[in-house]
């Protein structure tokens, strides 16, 4: 049986995010050989003064924001956010990043970095923990290939695939995908060939209980989930 491919879209600076990687690993561990992550950027923080510093300057722009984030993540015990979070060192955009990680899954698609080393997933949490903990923008080149170097990431390699384009690719192929499948929400998974989406903070148990079904179904079937 092919494995179950979920296709998952979400924003680097997304706190929900930031909150749902532990189910994706957990995933991972319960359906090592029967699901296939296929991981895409929606820009949720796209333009970040657009949405922050404009769309919440009714409920206190950015210190308003800082405070509602930490708000939700005082709720996980599984992560931390720094108290300063949305107030220093503010990206100005995700998408930086997304190309960036974009960059990294050319690599693989053309196999000079096998995908069993997870370095999209391992750099993709980084970049979040890095903005999430120690306030870096991670919007920045520059710190994007710092984080690279401390993770011993092929650096020259990661620049030329930006620079030829194959990064730029990768990230429209994404943006396709989000407009067909009309991804507006980060954490967005869908499966079963499009025919089922969970958005948003949803638990690990609602999720796995999707894959289980579709586990389960007979071929030609559709899912009862």
């Amino acid at each position: 049986m092919k494995p179950i491919r979920i296709s998952y879209f979400s924003d680097i600076l997304c706190i929900w995010a930031y909150i749902a990687q532990i189910r994706l690993e957990e995933l991972k561990l319960a359906f090592p050989d029967q699901i296939e992550i296929e991981y895409y950027f929606v820009p949720i923080f796209g333009n970040v003064r657009e949405k922050v510093e404009i769309g919440w300057w009714d409920r206190g722009g950015l210190i308003g924001y800082s405070n509602h984030v930490k708000e939700i993540a005082s709720k996980f015990e599984h992560i931390s956010v720094h108290p300063d979070i949305w107030t220093h060192d503010i990206p100005a955009s995700s998408v930086s990043a997304h190309l960036f990680l974009c960059a990294l899954q050319a690599l693989e698609d053309r196999g000079s970095i096998a995908k069993s080393e997870c370095l999209l997933e391992k750099t993709a949490w980084a970049l979040r923990e890095a903005f999430f903990t120690k306030l870096a923008n991670v919007g920045d080149l520059s710190v994007q290939f710092l984080i690279a170097r401390e993770l011993g990431l092929p650096v020259d390699a990661i620049r030329e695939a930006i620079d030829s384009g194959e990064a730029y690719a990768q990230l429209s192929k994404g943006a396709e995908l989000v407009k067909t499948h009309y991804v507006s929400v980060s954490p967005t998974l869908i499966f079963n060939e499009g025919r089922q989406r969970l958005n948003g903070n949803v638990g690990y148990r609602v999720i796995e209980a999707n894959i289980r079904e579709l586990l389960h179904s007979p071929a030609g079937n559709h899912s009862w989930c």
